[in-house]
């Protein structure tokens, strides 16, 4: 056989070998669009109360919906809320008050018949596990206390909640000097834990999650606006179907008993709104 017989077949092997390689590659492109076509991906705020239960209701979420990826992004309401007034591109939106809500449904970024309040918490006085015992808020005010932790008013609603109970009982003035804020419920939590403060005023469900601080107190319900935790799907959802379901889960009976066994109440208030 001569030079040139050889390389007929030579050349018929290589031009199949790249036909192969070709025709592999678009099959390989095609299930890669069909895949990413499938799959979908929410990115939600939430106030950091609900990290603990958001994160196990994600598990059976997904587990049920194999294609669906969320993504949480934990912090205090106000300044998540914040983040989506400036564009960030969030889907569902979580809050531990409804003053970040309201400011987001003033700004038509809401969309308003996915608003629903859906759980509720309560305000406890706690200290380090070996901490001062504390009978009353008045107490406070003691020279043995020297370190109070809230979180900031102005952006974090548990601070908030305790500035408004800590003024009606006439309180508010006199710790002031005394008080280390946290830039969110979790922060104040670690300061008592570690005690670099004396007591500190978190919500019941933190509080109870931890085994590092006492509870000594929990604030009537008539010393503050009531703590209620309503979620929203955002006007600028990329996947506002998606979302609209995720929100429907959220407020059904499977992800209810995941808020419960974490110290929640459910809202008395489920209905959407405008």
């Amino acid at each position: 056989m001569n030079l040139k017989s050889r390389r007929i077949p030579n050349l018929i092997f290589a031009v199949a070998f790249l036909l192969a390689l070709l025709i592999s590659w678009n099959l390989f492109k095609n299930f890669s669009s069909v895949d990413t076509l499938q799959r979908t991906s929410l990115n939600v705020s939430a106030a950091i109360s609900l990290s603990k239960a958001l994160g196990e209701i994600k598990t059976v979420y997904q587990s049920s919906n194999p294609n669906f990826t969320i993504t949480y992004n934990f912090g205090a309401s106000g300044a998540l809320e914040q983040q989506i007034q400036q564009g960030a591109p969030i889907d569902v939106f979580f809050s531990a008050a409804t003053n970040p809500m309201d400011a987001l449904q003033q700004s038509n970024l809401l969309i308003n018949d996915t608003r629903r309040n859906l759980l509720t918490n309560r305000l406890v006085l706690i200290t380090p596990k070996n901490g001062v015992a504390l009978s009353d808020f008045k107490q406070l005010t003691d020279a043995r206390i020297k370190k109070i932790a809230i979180g900031e008013p102005k952006s974090v609603p548990v601070g908030q909640y305790a500035q408004e109970m800590l003024n009606k009982l006439g309180l508010w003035g006199q710790i002031q000097p005394k008080l280390v804020l946290g830039n969110n419920v979790r922060q104040v939590l670690t300061f008592v834990e570690s005690g670099n403060v004396d007591a500190g005023i978190v919500y019941a469900t933190d509080a109870t999650a931890s085994d590092k601080v006492t509870v000594w107190l929990t604030a009537a319900e008539n010393l503050h606006s009531p703590i209620v935790y309503p979620l929203a799907v955002i006007r600028n959802s990329r996947n506002q179907a998606d979302a609209k379901a995720f929100v429907d889960f959220l407020g059904g009976d499977r992800a209810k008993i995941v808020f419960q066994k974490y110290g929640f109440g459910m809202a008395h208030q489920l209905v959407s709104y405008n």
